[in-house]
């Protein structure tokens, strides 16, 4: 029987949990050679495999979803892999600390599931380069280190247009954590899915400046709800949003997981990543001995995103629309983002006709028409 390992870490010291498992992508930064360094533990059976995530593995949101995907692998490769997981690792010195235990056990493939991870990642990479690294949501390589993240606006479009065509006030709620270019891309695809079916809604955003904090969620999710807002959605990592829309009564589309749990009877849909192919890819090549360093932002046509658990009292065109949408995406044939895209104070930001580029998505710095209100500003 295939036995997994799964390590609760009391890390003494440790500063409060702060799920910064998104972030910004740029192209990948030169390093250096790995060094000479210390082996890590030889071994002739399972291929040893570590996940390591920022917060609890059973907890509704971002860990979970990697951790389904580790559930999924499991069940794929059975006792030919050997899984351990860490769990509650901060982004801060312990990460590195926890990295380095698990590359000394013999682990040959690491998960590290969170944007903070990353310098960690890299530092602990250079003393074992036998050992292969990915990274979720980072943006540097080496010769050891892959980053990897999924094209979450392209779910966030087709959330929209089921937003769109549930709300009857036509004011949706968004609550939103940072104001980077990844946030902004969920934020915008998501509206223009809404005024794709409903042209006069619009949607207003709450920011709560933090990655993972629930009554800062909760508050967020009351203070829009008080404005109006009768459909609600989130780009934060606690189920604090479908909770409260619970408690409210308010239809809401959940984010990192579909939180069913959260919302049994107002979870409209939920944006989800799905990370179990690749994973069991990434598995699969180390075996093989074909592993490579690679950056991977994969979408639709990857099946690394969707729009899950669609609610039955959803209209059956839109149901239709969103699926023939979805396929459209994963053929390449339609982008989120085609022309003309004109932002809240009017500028045009993409000429009719024309696909936003990677570097157009990944530098993005407004809200389009159709977003109440403005970027926040640094303190």
């Amino acid at each position: 029987m295939q036995k997994r390992y799964a390590f609760k870490l009391a890390l003494a010291g440790a500063a409060a949990l702060a799920l910064t498992a998104c972030g910004e992508k740029t192209e990948p930064a030169k390093t250096a050679a790995a060094p000479a360094a210390a082996e890590p533990a030889k071994s002739t059976g399972p291929l040893k495999v570590a996940f390591m995530y920022v917060s609890p593995a059973n907890e509704e949101g971002w860990s979970t979803q990697h951790d389904l995907a580790r559930q999924a692998v499991e069940k794929k490769f059975g006792d030919r892999i050997q899984v351990t997981t860490v769990e509650n690792i901060p982004e801060n010195a312990d990460a590195e600390r926890v990295l380095r235990d698990l590359a000394q056990q013999g682990n040959k493939i690491i998960f590290a599931t969170s944007f903070g991870y990353m310098n960690a990642v890299l530092k602990v990479a250079k003393e074992f380069p036998d050992v292969k690294f990915e990274h979720a949501t980072g943006y540097k390589t080496a010769e050891n280190v892959s980053n990897y993240s999924a094209r979450f606006y392209e779910a966030r479009y087709l959330a929209g247009k089921l937003a769109g065509a549930t709300t009857k006030s036509g004011k949706i709620g968004y609550v939103a954590a940072i104001p980077i270019p990844e946030v902004l891309q969920g934020i915008n695809a998501f509206t223009l899915g809404v005024r794709s079916v409903n042209p006069d809604a619009r949607v207003h955003v709450v920011w709560t400046s933090a990655w993972y904090d629930p009554g800062k969620e909760s508050d967020a999710t009351k203070s829009l709800i008080g404005q109006g807002c009768d459909v609600l959605t989130h780009h934060t990592n606690s189920s604090a949003v479908a909770s409260t829309c619970e408690e409210a009564k308010v239809p809401v589309l959940s984010y990192n997981t579909a939180m069913k749990r959260a919302a049994p009877t107002m979870l409209l849909g939920g944006v989800i990543h799905i990370w179990d192919e690749f994973y069991a890819g990434r598995i699969q090549a180390v075996m093989d001995g074909t592993w490579k360093s690679q950056s991977v932002w994969g979408g639709a046509p990857e099946g690394m995103i969707g729009l899950v658990e669609i609610a039955k009292t959803a209209p059956e065109a839109v149901t239709k629309d969103i699926a023939d949408t979805m396929k459209r995406m994963a053929s390449r044939e339609l982008h989120p983002f085609t022309g003309p895209v004109v932002d809240n104070t009017g500028k045009v930001q993409l000429e009719a006709g024309v696909k936003a580029t990677d570097e157009h998505l990944l530098s993005m710095g407004y809200l389009v028409e159709g977003v109440a209100g403005k970027l926040p500003t640094a303190k």
